[in-house]
């Protein structure tokens, strides 16, 4: 195999917006993630964030009820329907 490259990676350009925070985004808890985030740079100390973390865990799970009750009723329309 000798002359085939390794990886070859790709460089994202700086403008392109990462996928976890194009997904963060869509939950409306990025401002929660943002603070996460911005502790932690200051902090150093994920023990330090417990606020921000719980913050965006609770914003995180709100998201997540909301998106299973929308799917629920989808369901039960799609049943109705058959």
């Amino acid at each position: 195999m000798s002359g085939s490259p390794g990886h070859n990676w790709k460089q994202k350009p700086e403008d392109e917006e990462d996928p976890l925070d194009q997904m963060i985004s869509r939950t409306g808890c990025a401002a929660s993630h943002y603070a996460v985030q911005e502790c932690m740079a200051e902090h150093q100390d994920w023990r330090k964030c417990q606020a921000q973390v719980q913050t965006f865990k609770a914003c995180m799970k709100e998201h997540q009820q909301r998106r299973a009750e929308e799917l629920q009723r989808r369901q039960q329309l799609a049943q109705a329907r058959n």
